[in-house]
């Protein structure tokens, strides 16, 4: 498996690689170095994949050239590891392009997982990012059309950009994955007329970094889990002004505020401030899946990143989403015309407690949270999908073809 160093990547990776280890498999997941210690305390062999590393000349303001030429330095330098490991396929993150491209080079398959939903470009909908439902109508359609214009040229420049860098390495201008994983909740994904061959929809890859568990705090009133976004495209200020709204309920409710890197004399200085009692309020990094199918959770306020979402929704807990960039306004808009949550805009302490009042008091929020979680019944697993591929590589390699032809 290869995933960059964002949790949001890696973690999937692991909880990939405990799926296959799980099958039978021997595994072995590249990312970046920060996770190494946690994938060696829960028995996943892992290394530091090579080239994720900035370079002087590297113009990281230009998407296109940081995924496509920091791909190919990535599959140079990860293709002779491929090699002497023996790998016989490969998984490859989404935006971790230099997996697959690896992979081409060491000339064996390989898989590409997308750790959210599909973010393809489609003909039938908005420009993914902008949040909207499909347009309706003939000026719905045509706002759709204007906007898949106007974002197409970034598209085609990245097309580009990805073929130049491959051609740089000895590929061929088009990637060739065996299968496209999409490990989401299925009602999380927008149907859309061009869906792409050989791309199948899995359970969403969930992992904790952690075994401890949380204790929770005592009481009857609701228990509501605060968590901060781990993407650099978070909201800002999130807990300060999340639990500022929350002290303005003025009613008895139990916090526990969970994520990574969370320094607990900061938060408790924001509790005394928000006039949320020190014993209500529980601070730290411990298994929110724990806390989760626990059944107290009565909502989630989260930074809307997909795995939050898809970790509180498949449990059927409701959500107030406080969305920052990238596809985080994507995914908080999906799930709030779903009706499984209401997104807060502006982030403001009174529309904190606005939002979160109306999720606690309207169990309609419930029931659509547990019909989203339902929607993963009788899904396709990641082991299937490679095992057919693998079966249908050797039948080709004894055809002396290779399995993307």
């Amino acid at each position: 498996m290869v995933a960059g160093p964002d949790a949001g990547h890696a973690f999937p990776a692991f909880a990939l690689a405990e799926l296959f280890a799980g099958a039978g498999y021997g595994v072995v997941v590249y990312t970046g170095k920060r996770w190494l210690k946690q994938a060696a305390r829960s028995g996943i062999p892992a290394l530091e994949l090579p080239g994720l590393t900035a370079l002087a000349d590297d113009d990281d303001g230009d998407a296109g050239d940081k995924l496509s030429g920091r791909a190919a330095r990535i599959a140079r330098a990860l293709e002779p590891s491929l090699i002497s490991e023996g790998v016989d396929l490969v998984t490859s993150d989404v935006i971790t392009l230099g997996g697959g491209w690896a992979a081409e080079l060491a000339g064996v398959p390989w898989v590409e997982c997308s750790p959210h939903p599909l973010y393809d470009a489609s003909r039938g909908l908005p420009p993914v990012g902008s949040g909207l439902a499909v347009g309706t109508g003939p000026r719905g359609r045509l706002r759709d059309s204007l906007m898949r214009a106007a974002t197409g040229r970034s598209i085609r420049l990245g097309e580009r950009q990805r073929a130049a860098a491959r051609t740089a390495i000895g590929l061929p201008p088009g990637p060739c994955p065996a299968a496209r994983l999409v490990a989401t909740l299925p009602a999380l994904e927008v149907r859309r007329p061009d869906w792409p061959a050989r791309t199948h929809i899995v359970r969403p890859l969930l992992w904790e970094p952690t075994n401890d568990v949380f204790d929770i705090p005592p009481g009857d009133g609701p228990l509501i889990m605060v968590a901060p976004s781990t993407a650099a495209t978070g909201a800002d200020d999130m807990v300060s002004t999340v639990l500022g709204g929350l002290g303005a309920l003025r009613r008895d409710i139990r916090v526990v505020v969970s994520g990574l890197d969370l320094d607990d004399a900061t938060i408790a200085a924001i509790c005394t401030r928000a006039g949320l009692p020190t014993g209500s309020v529980v601070t730290g990094l411990a298994r929110q899946d724990r806390l989760l199918a626990s059944g107290e959770v009565a909502t989630v306020i989260c930074g809307s990143g997909h795995g939050i979402l898809a970790k509180s929704l498949s449990h059927g807990v409701p959500v107030v989403t406080i969305p920052g960039g990238g596809d985080q306004w994507e995914l908080a808009n999906r799930v709030s015309r779903l009706g499984a949550g209401t997104l807060v805009r502006p982030v403001t302490e009174p529309a904190v407690t606005a939002a979160v009042r109306t999720v606690l008091d309207d169990r309609a929020h419930t029931a659509a949270a547990a019909r989203i979680a339902a929607s993963a019944t009788g899904l396709v697993t990641p082991v299937q999908v490679v095992d057919r591929i693998l079966r249908r590589g050797a039948d080709t390699a004894r055809m002396g073809s290779t399995p993307c032809e």
